[in-house]
């Protein structure tokens, strides 16, 4: 090896990646990442926390019969957090959600807060009766009951003999 191919070795073994020092580095390199995207992409931004990307709101809809049911799971949203709209064939469901834990005797190398906003609308296969509509908050489970304009038949059946 020449004296100028060692140089370039002992420099190249100088060189310790970002993530030898800690998963905190790699947390500090991921933030900075969210951070400036935020900035090239949010136009009028304030410096407070922003959240670009809306969580999805993940639903059941099922059918039974004189109704639809519509099931969201929403955990650590209250009922005051939640807007709910139905029309003639949609459901709208969207809720917006912070919380903020403080404690006031730490030093604090790094704090987070938490908030969350979601949004979901559904297309309804038939007519409802938007007035008459039912919602329930259980344990974190959004529960809405739409009444359908005409309730649908039950299907006939018939048994089928194989040969």
């Amino acid at each position: 090896m020449t004296d100028n191919n060692i140089e370039n070795n002992k420099e190249r073994k100088e060189i310790v990646p970002f993530w030898r020092s800690g998963f905190s580095e790699l947390d500090r390199v991921f933030d900075n990442f969210k951070r400036d995207f935020e900035h090239a992409f949010a136009p009028g931004f304030t410096g407070k926390s922003l959240h670009l990307f809306e969580d999805t709101l993940a639903c059941d809809l099922a059918d039974e019969g004189d109704k639809f049911v519509v099931t969201a799971d929403m955990p650590r949203i209250k009922k005051e957090e939640i807007n709910l709209h139905v029309g003639d064939d949609y459901i709208d469901i969207s809720a917006e959600h912070k919380e903020t834990e403080e404690e006031k005797k730490k030093k604090y190398l790094r704090k987070e807060h938490r908030e969350v906003s979601i949004h979901r609308r559904l297309s309804l296969p038939e007519r409802v009766k938007s007035s008459d509509v039912k919602a329930k908050l259980n344990d974190g489970v959004l529960t809405v009951e739409i009444p359908k304009e005409k309730p649908t038949p039950e299907p006939k059946t018939t048994k089928i003999n194989i040969e």
